[in-house]
């Protein structure tokens, strides 16, 4: 979706959309989230939307859809899984590494996940159908979920308040932090293996 399209659907229907957009990028259908979310700075040093507002819609909705998830997995995943796994390449024994490793990395996974499209939207549903305790995940749920928009917005006002590009390259700008986020990751796991080696 363009992004004057998304700026078009936030002028007509307010901050609804922006909760609706990122509640359904969390439970699974395709939405441009870090895009949205650093338009949503750029509008906000442009003086279109209100900070506080664009926050507590964006929280409420990647928090809702977090749950919602969640839910799902814990209600329905092991059924289907148990049922319909196999036609998926899920099997008895696949499931049972995936479970142990959710429950091993599970904490991490639901914190930092966001920041990882295919993770942030599968970590829910595991933890759901690994019978991860909910509290906690609420807990992880919302500070991950603050951690991970609240950059993108201060990013996007920092960006909005000191140049001027047209909306329809915050898609690349968008893309280019994804890519250095996991040039980053990628960087930091060589050097330890390298560190690890040398002991």
């Amino acid at each position: 979706m363009e992004t004057n399209t998304i700026l078009m659907y936030i002028q007509s229907y307010g901050y609804m959309i922006i909760f609706l957009f990122l509640f359904f990028g969390i439970v699974g259908i395709p939405a441009p989230e870090e895009s949205l979310l650093f338009l949503l700075g750029v509008l906000i040093a442009h003086q279109q939307l209100a900070w506080e507002y664009c926050l507590l819609a964006g929280l409420l909705g990647i928090n809702a859809g977090m749950l919602s998830a969640y839910g799902a997995g814990f209600f329905l995943g092991h059924p289907f899984i148990n049922k319909y796994g196999k036609y998926v390449g899920i099997n008895k024994d696949r499931w049972v590494k995936a479970d142990a490793t959710f429950r091993k990395y599970g904490r991490w996974t639901i914190l930092f996940g966001y920041y990882l499209p295919g993770v942030r939207q599968i970590s829910p549903y595991m933890a759901g159908m690994t019978n991860f305790p909910f509290v906690p995940f609420l807990l992880l749920s919302c500070v991950g979920s603050l951690l991970w928009a609240l950059p993108f917005v201060l990013l996007g006002a920092f960006f909005g308040e000191r140049f001027k590009f047209p909306l329809s390259y915050i898609p690349l700008i968008g893309l280019g932090m994804f890519v250095l986020f996991i040039l980053g990751v990628w960087l930091n796991q060589m050097i330890r293996k390298k560190q690890y080696g040398n002991r």
